[in-house]
Order: structure tokens, then sequence, then C-alpha cells
């Protein structure tokens, strides 16, 4: 009873005073005009099933020294590592400086991607960060020399090998890959590794640099991706007498066999990852556009060396144009002389091809535009050692001319180079050419470097810097005359991590001709008017994120106006842009806590 006068008494008391509470109180200037976007963002801890050491050992969750005090207890790894924390900032410029250090390329590649087996989220960050820099070093030209030094190099296993010892067992194979959510899979079967030829299961190395951009470029987050080489065998002799070669030592299995393996992979695949993307990379000219034709009605896939390449070409074409003055619209009035007849060269024009008719061009009238030549020269209807997709690019006329016969007689505006010769393109080709054109359009496209067809300094000496240039393989700055010409790069990363990215988010059901004719225009639109008049046809390296979610956006707008499109709904197409914002991967750590068992 005198507790609970007591109470009633403070409780009657309490109530005669004025409320002190800070509830009450006007809030400050600074407080009601407090920017809450200024917060830090909220970052979502990661489970995983790990602990210990198994957690520092796994490149997808290892921070390495940026493992804060709590997760070093919380994890069970305290005492395992330095004590002073490092971090990503500072973890990154320590990183840049050792890369840095080393004089050679290749020593840079190594570099590079022993962090890349260490900790693949700073991997990530410094690739988005210094892309500019960084991407010639884990993709081409650098690539194609960490591809013949890959057996020797051969630390640690990456990807999935599938072989032709593996018939019957693929479908049950996919399942030791570890990850349920693969997004995108790019696959080889190293037969035409870049200029370089075969280099069997060496060929590994394009894969794992193709789907690093896909991570940094893309916005694919590294645990949605696979690189896959199919192994038959080589027919490099180099390789099958090396005792130390990794792959199958027999000769490449052809025809019926081959295809068989082939398609036991894409079945395995499709029944593991239903929507997973599959891009075929460096096949040979053989089965490349075979492999093309069978698939892309039935999976999610394309061939970069054929579709994509075409696609970025047709964006530099556009974007050439436009710097010469014309409309893009008279791509179909152009004379469009090719040097090389593989799958490359016929999949540019193809594409090309296909732009003209998306233009308004009849069919007769685009096939004009086209003069393809291989080593034996122009494409000629009564040739016979043409495949399907050759002969419908012949011509009634010119059989045997050479490129500068062809250059002389037909006088052609734009010039591709899809051989992997280096040198090719001579000076009295492209005097003839600028002769006969004012601003004549000049690709060297082959890759790496040695395998361009002229350097970027040979096209403006030799057309009097008239030309408008553009290469597979990064070129520096020309200086003639008093002026600075500035090359830049036709390079399929312009399109495929984009290509990617929107294809796997909108979960389409096949790649299209559209959808790759929108991904062109959407790369030709990102240059600006300033970078045209300095000669530039595509955008700074620098912004390949912006590039691929342009692309991306454009490749779910013309997949849902198709029709084919089995991810997105009406509340994502209003809020494009920023819906595949917020789907892109962003390199950063989170906390990381235990997965209960």
């Amino acid at each position: 009873m005198l507790a609970r006068l007591r109470l009633d008494n403070i409780v009657s008391k309490a109530s005669t005073r004025p409320l002190q509470t800070s509830l009450l109180r006007p809030f400050s200037s600074s407080e009601h005009d407090f920017d809450f976007d200024s917060l830090r963002k909220f970052k979502a801890p990661l489970q995983v099933p790990k602990r210990g050491v198994d957690i520092l050992h796994d490149p997808l969750f290892n921070k390495g020294t940026a493992f804060k005090s709590g997760e070093r207890d919380r994890l069970r790894f305290r005492g395992l590592l330095p004590p002073r924390r490092l971090t990503m900032d500072m973890q990154a410029k320590r990183m840049l400086q050792a890369i840095r250090d080393n004089d050679s390329d290749i020593g840079k590649n190594k570099c590079i991607e022993d962090l890349h087996d260490r900790n693949e989220t700073l991997y990530h960050r410094l690739l988005v960060d210094n892309i500019e820099e960084l991407a010639p070093i884990i993709y081409t030209p650098t690539v194609g020399q960490a591809c013949k030094e890959f057996g020797t190099r051969f630390r640690k296993p990456r990807g999935m090998y599938f072989s032709a010892e593996d018939k019957t067992n693929m479908a049950a194979m996919v399942y030791n890959w570890p990850q349920r959510d693969v997004h995108v899979i790019v696959v080889t079967d190293g037969s035409r590794i870049l200029g370089l030829g075969d280099l069997g299961a060496n060929g590994m190395g394009i894969p794992i640099g193709k789907l690093s951009l896909y991570c940094a470029a893309g916005g694919i987050a590294p645990h949605r991706v696979l690189p896959v080489t199919i192994d038959v065998g080589t027919d490099n002799e180099e390789l099958l007498e090396d005792e130390f070669y990794l792959g199958l030592q027999h000769k490449r299995i052809k025809g019926k066999e081959y295809f068989e393996v082939v398609d036991e992979f894409m079945q395995a695949v499709k029944h593991r990852w239903p929507h997973a993307l599959v891009q075929f990379e460096d096949f040979r000219s053989e089965v490349a556009q075979p492999l093309l034709n069978n698939y892309r009605d039935t999976h999610l896939c394309f061939n970069d060396d054929i579709q994509g390449t075409g696609a970025t070409t047709l964006a530099g074409c556009l974007g050439s144009l436009r710097a010469t003055g014309k409309a893009v619209e008279e791509l179909g009035n152009q004379r469009i002389l090719i040097a090389g007849a593989g799958s490359a060269g016929i999949g540019v024009a193809g594409v090309l091809y296909q732009a003209m008719l998306e233009q308004g061009f009849d069919e007769a009238t685009a096939k004009k535009a086209f003069f393809i030549a291989d080593e034996h020269g122009l494409l000629t209807k009564d040739r016979t050692d043409l495949n399907t997709e050759q002969a419908f690019f012949a011509r009634d006329e010119g059989k045997g001319m050479g490129l500068e016969e062809i250059a002389a007689e037909y006088k052609p505006t734009i010039l591709l180079g899809l051989t992997a010769c280096g040198g090719l393109f001579k000076e009295n080709l492209i005097r003839t050419m600028s002769a006969n054109c004012e601003k004549p359009i000049i690709f060297p496209l082959s890759n790496p470097t040695s395998s361009a067809e002229c350097t970027a300094e040979q096209a403006y000496e030799w057309s009097n810097g008239t030309c408008v240039f553009a290469s597979g393989s990064p070129f520096d700055p020309v200086e003639r005359d008093g002026k600075t010409y500035y090359p830049t790069q036709c390079n399929n990363m312009f399109i495929f991590p984009g290509l990617g990215l929107g294809a796997s988010l909108c979960g389409a059901k096949k790649v299209t001709d559209k959808m790759l004719y929108e991904s062109a225009v959407a790369l030709a639109n990102f240059v600006t008017e300033e970078e045209l008049e300095q000669g530039k046809v595509f955008p700074r390296v620098s912004q390949i994120r912006a590039v691929s979610k342009a692309v991306a956006c454009s490749v779910i707008r013309e997949a849902w106006k198709d029709g084919i499109t089995t991810r997105v709904k009406e509340k994502e197409m209003s809020d494009l842009e920023n819906f595949v914002d917020s789907k892109m991967y962003d390199p950063v750590y989170v906390p990381i806590v235990e997965k209960p068992f």
C-alpha cells in the first residue's frame, strides 16, 4: 500500500511539470535539414557455409587484411592474419603499385591474376576503378600471351573442362560446379585463339578474361559466371609433343563425333541452368557458324566472334559515318571491302547486311555493298570452295582479284581487316583507297596487336591524315604535322558485357538479330559530337560500365517488344534504367556471417 501511494504521488507531481522530453523540442536547423540520403547505404550481411581458414582460402569471400576485428572473432580466424587492418582503398592502392612495378604486360597479368585467385572482390574493384589501364592486361592484347603460357603458369583450377573422354557423363558433371545460379557461360574449344591458332586446353585463358570483363564492365557477380573449355584434342604439333601440356594429346576429333560432344555439353548446361547465356568464343570457322545456326533458336546463346564482332563493327561504322558528315542511314550506300572470309569476316558482313535491311535497303542493294576477299582473292560465284554463308556474299565478277585490285576497281569507302595476318594492309592499298575516297574508314580488327593488319601510325600516314581509324587492339595517339590523332578501339568488350547483362536480367529466350542491331545503335549513340570531331568513333574504355548499362537496356527493350522475356514485368520496364543499375554488381566488401548448419 505504501509503495502504491509513493508511486501515485510521483506520477501526480510529474503530471504538473512541463514535459522536457527531447522528442517535443523543436529541431535545430541542422537537424531539420539533415540529408538522410547522405547516410551510408545499408549492406546486408552475406551468410556463408564456412568458417575459419576456409573463408580465407575462398576468393569469393576472402577480404584479406580488410577483415574487421569483429569478423575475425565471429568467423574464427583471429590470429591467422596480421593484426593491422587495411581498408579496401589501401589494399587497392598497394596492389595497383605492385602491378605497375612489373616491367612487362605479361608480368602485370600474372600479378593481377594471382589476386584473382585470392580475392575476387578486390580484383574486380581494381578493374572497375582502373578499367582503361587494366583491360589490355587481362584481355587483348596481353591475354594472347597468357594463353600461350597457360599450361606452365597453371596453379589453381578455375572454371570447368569438358572433354571427349567425358561423353555420357556431362549431365552429372555440371553438378560438380558449386554455384546454382549461373547467368553467363563463356565456352571455347581452343581451336582458334585470337590470331594464334589452335591452343587446345590452353585456350581457357580466353573465357577467364572475357568473364572478368562481364563482371567488371557488365556488372554480373563473379559467382554467376562460368568459364568452360571443351577439349577434343589439338592439331598443334608443339602441344602434342609437350610433355607438360594439360589437355588431351591427340589430334582433334571432327565431324559427327565432335558435334556429339558439343551437343551433350549444351544439353547438360540447359538442364541445370536453363536461363544461362552461353557465349561461343574462338571456335574455328568450320564449326562456328554451324554451331550457332543449330542452337540460336533453342538456347540462349550467341557467338562473339561472329555476332559480337559484327555488332561492334556496325557501331563503329555508324559512328564513322557521323564523323565523315554522312547520315547513319547511308550505310547501304557504302562500298565495304572486308579482308577475311572466315567466321568473323562473314559474321561482320551478316550483321552489317541485316542493319542495311533494317534501314530500309532492299536485299539486292545491300548485297552489292560487299566485297569480301580471302587468301584466294575476291569471293565470286564461280568458286567451288565456298560454304553457304560465303556464297551468299559472292559476286558475279572479279574472280581472283586481290585487295589492291579491288580498291582500284571498286573504290571502297570502308576497309575492314579480319584476317589475323599482321601487316596485310600495305601502303599502296591505303593510298589507292584514299585517292578515291575523301575520308576512308579503316578498321584493322585482328587481335592481338601483332596480328593487326596495319598500325594507327601507318593508316594516318598513308592516308595523309584523312582516314577514320579504329582497331581491335589499342594504339597510342599519333602525332602528325602538328596534329594529334586519337585512334579508338573497336573491341567486342563494348558489346558482349551489356548484351549478356540485358539478356540474363530479362530472361530472354534467345538472342535475336534485332537485339544485336539495337546494341550497336546504343553503342554508336554513346559517342559525343566532340569525340567524333577528334576522330574517335568509340567511347573511352573508362566509360564501359555506362556503355554496358545502355546496351543492356536496349537489349531488354527489344526482347520485351518481341515477347521473349521471362523475368521482367511492367514495373521494371517502366523504370528500366534504375532497374538495370540496381542489378549491376558493385565489388565492395560486405559483412560476413556464418550460415547455420
